[in-house]
Parts: structure tokens; C-alpha cells; sequence
């Protein structure tokens, strides 16, 4: 089985190489790396070809954004299963792929869904986000399983289609609810934690960002038809605190 990894960067030389050596390390060795560069200027590029062993195609050209560079990766990809990993995110551990293709070899699944740590700038565990209890209903009041957690078969990329481009920094939830919740893929929690991510982002920056995906959330759910309280949505936080209690 290959496992494509795909990453996508844009002036990321501060964090890329650790990126890049994390899928280097990996125990298991049929892995096609795709890095897809926005045309950066600081550097990035240097790494890319000083990594050419481990990278299997790179590209660098001017994007359309955060979306269309994961279009682009995917459409390069030749691997069975696909998984992104963001260029200031590594491994969970070296043996993360290995687990990842045990897993979708012995179970008929069209995606696997497990745990991210994220941690701080000074490496300090900030949390484990784990799907252990989420499901595809979920959705609808504003809660998606972590992205860089989730091994998709690349033929439902081919079947439901790519990352839409209409969204700021909601994308992976409209591709999740289109896939899970509309188009019932069959998926299954691993239980394997996939990434050690930097928290952070376009998605977690303050009021505004809550404010903006929160819009994104619902035209998610609007465009796949999907019926839902925007009461809800709009207080998903509370309902996460309620969900951290109850264990659900």
C-alpha cells in the first residue's frame, strides 16, 4: 500500500525541514511526499532540493490559496490512501505510517479518523484532540474530527470531488461534512495519534476567526444540504466544554 503525504507551505524555512525529516524518519517506506510551495522567497526552496531523497515531487508556483495548493497535491498523488501534514507540523512518532497502513489493510474503510497533540512554541502539550467520541452527526452543531488526523482513500477524492474553493478557512469542514455526513462514507476511529501540531492558525486566531468559521460552518452544512441550528453552532464552544464532561 502507498501513502501519499502531501504538505503545503508557503516562506516556511523556520519550521519545513523539521516537517520534511519527520516523514524522512517514518519505519515505513512506501510513502510518496508531495510539497506543494506557493513561490516562497526565503528560502523554502533551498530545502526542497536539499531534500529531494525524501520528497518525492514538489512544486512552486503562485496559488490560489490554502485550498488550491491541496488540489494540487492531491491531483499529483498516486497513492492509495492520501494524508496532509502541515509544514510546521511533524509525526506523531516514526512509526505513524506504519500504523496508518496496518490499519486501512485490515479493515474495509473509506477513511480513518485519530488524534493530534498540539503543543505551544516551546514544545509544551497543550492538548491531545482526539475523535475518540466524535461522529459524523457531530457536524451539525459545529464540531469536525482534526484534519491532519484523518488517512482518506485517494478514490474519494475522484468520487465526491476536492477541496471547494469558496471558503476563507472552512474548506476541510465542507469537505468533511460532504464526505461523512452527506455521502456516508464508511469510516473507522483508529485511535492512533497521527501529528504533533503547533497551535495556532487561521482557524483558532481570536474572535474574529471564531467569527468567520462559524459563517463557514454553516455554508458547509447549507451548500450539502444538511439541516442544523445555527444556535447551536454559533455557541459550539459551550457545547465542547459540556461534551469534555460527559465524555461523549
Amino acid at each position: 500500500m502507498k501513502i501519499t503525504i502531501i504538505t503545503i507551505c508557503y516562506n516556511s524555512a523556520a519550521t519545513l525541514e523539521k516537517t520534511i525529516l519527520s516523514v524522512a524518519e517514518q519505519s515505513y517506506k512506501n510513502i510518496e511526499y508531495i510539497v506543494v510551495d506557493g513561490n516562497s522567497n526565503d528560502g523554502t526552496l533551498e530545502l526542497l532540493k536539499k531534500h529531494q531523497d525524501t520528497i518525492s515531487q514538489w512544486v512552486s508556483e503562485p496559488d490560489k490559496g490554502l485550498y488550491d495548493a491541496m488540489n494540487k497535491g492531491i491531483a499529483m498523488a498516486t497513492g492509495d490512501v492520501i494524508g496532509i501534514l502541515n509544514s510546521d507540523d511533524t509525526f506523531y512518532s516514526k512509526t505513524v505510517i506504519e500504523q496508518i497502513a496496518g490499519f486501512h489493510a485490515t479493515t474495509t474503510i473509506d477513511a480513518s479518523v485519530g488524534n493530534i497533540m498540539q503543543h505551544s512554541a516551546r514544545g509544551k502539550v497543550v492538548r491531545i484532540y482526539s475523535s475518540k467520541y466524535w461522529t459524523p452527526e457531530k457536524l451539525k452543531i459545529g464540531f469536525m474530527p482534526p484534519h491532519p488526523s484523518i488517512f482518506f482513500k485517494a478514490a474519494l477524492f475522484q468520487h465526491y470531488g476536492k477541496y471547494e474553493m469558496g471558503f476563507v478557512i472552512g474548506a476541510d469542514y465542507e469537505l468533511i461534512t460532504r464526505f461523512f455526513l452527506k455521502n456516508k462514507i464508511v469510516w473507522k476511529y483508529s485511535g492512533i495519534t497521527t501529528t504533533s501540531m503547533l497551535v495556532g492558525g487561521l482557524s483558532s486566531s481570536g474572535t474574529a476567526s471564531y467569527k468567520l468559521i462559524t459563517k463557514e460552518i454553516q455554508k458547509a452544512l447549507l451548500m450539502n444540504g444538511i439541516s442544523f441550528s445555527p444556535l447551536k453552532i454559533q455557541f459550539r464552544f459551550f457545547w465542547k466544554i459540556i461534551g469534555f464532561i460527559k465524555k461523549w
